[in-house]
């Protein structure tokens, strides 16, 4: 399932981090191809990875053995997670080391969910974060983020309205705005 999502110079790491993966999943799901993928371009590719995987996480002494490339691969695949707290405890991970270009996608798709806290986390990271890097990225994935934004927008109005009345003070928003790089240049 994420053979499309990492450069194919990291099979040998994608490989060493599948097998430390649990089989088991949560309420046994089956583990196949997910039908929902989200797509970006990336390095003159597009890469693919599911919407959701219901993995059961790993001990921290799985992770703690792996070496920085599989961490980072390990971190990319659980922010996947249909568990929000796995989600946002890998996501921290992610943003605590030295991350590859290749594992941007995997956090500008979290901007857009509905998990208050984690697009806290991500703003609270990259606020102070010279990120150029993932302006690039988002800038040529317009389309994309384009989307991603209108459905940030509709989970503060649906969730969060109430608690922040003023969209431009809106984290999300925040977060689309002053990290990423997005403005109306996006939706041309």
């Amino acid at each position: 399932m994420f053979d499309a999502a990492f450069p194919s110079n990291l099979t040998e790491e994608l490989c060493a981090v599948r097998k430390v993966i649990p089989e088991r999943t949560f309420n046994d799901y089956p583990l196949t191809i997910s039908k929902d993928t989200i797509s970006y371009a990336l390095d003159n590719r597009i890469m693919e990875f599911p919407d959701r995987m219901y993995l059961m996480d790993i001990a921290d002494t799985t992770y703690d053995s792996l070496n920085q490339t599989q961490k980072q691969i390990l971190c990319c695949i659980y922010t996947r997670s249909c568990d929000g707290y796995v989600r946002e405890k890998y996501l921290r991970r992610l943003l605590d080391m030295p991350f590859d270009q290749w594992a941007i996608p995997f956090i500008v798709k979290l901007c857009d969910e509905y998990v208050l806290e984690i697009i806290e986390v991500i703003y609270n990271q990259l606020k102070d974060r010279d990120n150029t890097d993932i302006q690039s990225f988002c800038a040529n994935n317009k389309t994309a983020m384009v989307k991603s934004y209108a459905r940030m927008t509709s989970y503060w109005n649906e969730y969060y309205r109430k608690r922040e009345w003023d969209f431009g003070k809106y984290v999300g928003r925040r977060l689309f705005r002053e990290c990423l790089g997005y403005n109306r240049t996006f939706e041309k």
